[in-house]
């Protein structure tokens, strides 16, 4: 039985308090910060890092939190064992139990780990007489040494090449482990080579992070050494003997998909394990807790509430394993223009699918009603008036919906407006008002959702509605086709910028497609009559083409699951894009003879 003791230095570090609790012949120590009264976090690192690894994280826990922050045997002001042997898992686990048992003796804790310090966790909430300790577990980078080591044999004892491909790549992820279990050798490599400076370097680049936020100790240099004996203590016991290792503690895994050590798929047979298991993927390597702090902090503020007895959030169950789902369920859509034509096609699609959906339209009654229709479906969908020309409408929209609903995990920028007419005959007020509603709609959307996209760090999607018009010049449709051609080269520019917080964009260009948008195209240069004769030939002929924009709403659909870039929707469209690219110049020749108000003329207008 191992004894514990436990002593507060009453030391303060940066807001912290340092404690010693005594496990046997090692001094564990741990720091403390935050609401004393919040539910208890223990802070798990790995190597080789100190609980400064969570410096980045801790602040946007700990006003609801009580922190406990724990510094690995050998690392940082924890006593250092003679043996590697001393770095065992099991060991290690009883570290984290005894700290569990000081700080909350009467009530089980949460758990945020990391690397080594959550492969060790797994040994606690694996074992039947530890588990009731633990409320609640996210394992960050840090697999189960014996699952992983099932999870590989089993798809050997199935050897598709499917399979073979995904075991043997991820034993070609751990090979690294086989220099570092090498006596002296790694120890000398890296005090010849490595400093602090050398390390965030290598992480800033690898991970994608700033190097101000790689949170390294004062320690580091001797951690970095001392703490390497965990690999030749633990790697090859796990990988000859796994053992079948069951918890009931209810668990998040987050991996990343750059992480060099720790593939995706090998915590696909979790569920043999845990009936309680929840699998986050995100645009990243392995030191999460320096690239992603705020959504390591928002899933495990998810996970406790959840456990806690609250309503999951819907970033919580979307991440749940074994649950059958539509595409876009759990996800929330929002969609500009959704009172009619593609926007409300486009919303009825997405919430066929399976999505929760926001839409907005300078018409209220019309977004009402698509609400309507997707409720009858048995759906969900809210309906706001909104004008997208309005920057600091948008703004406030973007906050309201947020605040109502969270941050959408889908954008499409769909409202709009036709315009017609020779450049000479459209006044300028005209000309502003078809590049603010179609331009700046666009990109004040941009702006207020993709912000909040990046800030919540999980991704996104975002669908802006150009057209065929840009990159067909044409006369009589210039406000229109310069619009549509900046939202084009605008999608361009920011799908390069988002692309480091994994916000996808898509660019839709449809052709010939039937909705109201031809029947209210403003005309300028003609008369009243003569602008109301033109909307109903245009209409018409519209209409002969017999593509509706339900059409339009599949591709969009399917565009954002499969993140395809630009999207010419009908042939026609498709057509012109290549044409356009192989031979611009007879695309220009060709809009000097024709334009589409021409063709119009050319319909007839009978009743």
């Amino acid at each position: 039985m191992t004894l514990t003791t436990e002593r507060a230095d009453g030391v303060t570090e940066g807001g912290m308090t340092e404690h010693v609790v005594r496990n046997g012949d090692i001094d564990v120590a741990y720091f403390t910060q935050g609401n004393p009264e919040g539910e208890t976090i223990l802070l798990v690192h790995g190597w080789p890092d100190s609980h400064h690894l969570w410096d980045g994280v801790a602040p946007l826990l700990r006003d609801r939190f009580r922190l406990v922050a724990i510094d690995n045997r050998g690392a940082g002001k924890s006593s250092n064992p003679k043996s590697f042997r001393d770095f065992r898992l099991t060991e290690m686990a009883s570290d984290y139990v005894a700290v569990a048992d000081a700080v909350s003796p009467d009530k089980p804790v949460h758990v945020l780990g990391h690397d080594w310090g959550s492969v060790a966790m797994w040994e606690a909430i694996c074992n039947p007489e530890l588990e009731h300790r633990f409320s609640s577990f996210t394992s960050v980078s840090g697999p189960s040494a014996h699952h992983m080591s099932k999870w590989v044999r089993s798809r050997f004892g199935n050897p598709t090449p499917k399979n073979l491909a995904l075991a043997l790549g991820q034993i070609g992820s751990l090979l690294y482990m086989f220099g570092s279990m090498t006596p002296v050798i790694p120890n000398v490599l890296l005090k010849l080579t490595m400093n602090e400076r050398r390390w965030r370097t290598g992480l800033s680049l690898a991970e994608g992070a700033p190097v101000e936020d790689i949170h390294l100790g004062p320690t580091f240099m001797s951690d970095i050494t001392r703490t390497l004996r965990v690999y030749r203590a633990n790697a090859l016991p796990a990988m000859l003997h796994p053992q079948d290792r069951h918890t009931r503690v209810p668990v998040q895994v987050i991996v990343g998909t750059r992480d060099p050590a720790v593939r995706q798929s090998n915590y696909d047979d979790e569920l043999k394990w845990n009936q309680q298991t929840w699998r986050r993927v995100l645009d990243g390597g392995h030191w999460l807790p320096f690239s992603h702090p705020q959504v390591l902090a928002a899933a495990t503020t998810e996970l406790i509430d959840a456990v806690s007895g609250n309503q999951p959030g819907r970033a919580l169950r979307r991440a749940e394993m074994g649950k059958s789902r539509k595409p876009f369920e759990d996800q929330l859509v929002v969609i500009t223009g959704g009172g009619s034509g593609i926007g409300r096609e486009t919303a009825l699609e997405f919430a066929r699918q399976g999505a929760e959906v926001v839409l907005s339209d300078v018409n209220l009654d019309g977004a009402n009603e698509t609400v309507s229709l997707i409720e009858q479906s048995g759906g969900v969908a809210h309906a706001y008036r909104l004008n997208v020309a309005d920057e600091e409408a948008v703004n406030a929209h973007a906050e309201e919906v947020v605040k109502r609903h969270g941050v959408p995990d889908v954008l499409v920028n769909n409202a709009g407006v036709g315009a017609a007419g020779g450049f000479l005959d459209t006044p300028s007020e005209e000309f502003r008002r078809v590049i603010e509603i179609n331009l700046f709609g666009v990109v004040n959307g941009s702006r207020a959702f993709g912000a909040k996209m990046a800030e919540r760090g999980l991704g996104g999607h975002i669908v802006n509605l150009s057209s065929m018009a840009a990159y067909s010049p044409q006369k009589a449709f210039t406000a229109y086709s310069t619009s549509k051609s900046a939202v084009f080269m605008f999608s361009d520019c920011l799908r390069a910028d988002l692309a480091a917080h994994n916000i996808g964009v898509t660019t839709i260009c449809p052709g010939v497609v039937h909705t109201n948008i031809v029947a209210t195209t403003k005309i300028s240069g003609v008369s009243a009559d003569e602008e109301a004769r033109m909307q109903q030939a245009g209409d018409k002929a519209y209409a002969m083409r017999r593509y509706g924009p339900e059409k339009v709403a599949r591709q969009i659909v399917g565009a954002v699951r499969k993140n395809k870039q630009v999207v010419p929707v009908t042939p026609e469209a498709r057509l012109q894009y290549l044409n356009n690219r192989l031979a611009p110049g007879l695309t220009r020749y060709f809009a000097t003879k024709a334009g589409m108000t021409d063709l119009i003329k050319l319909v007839p207008n009978k009743k």
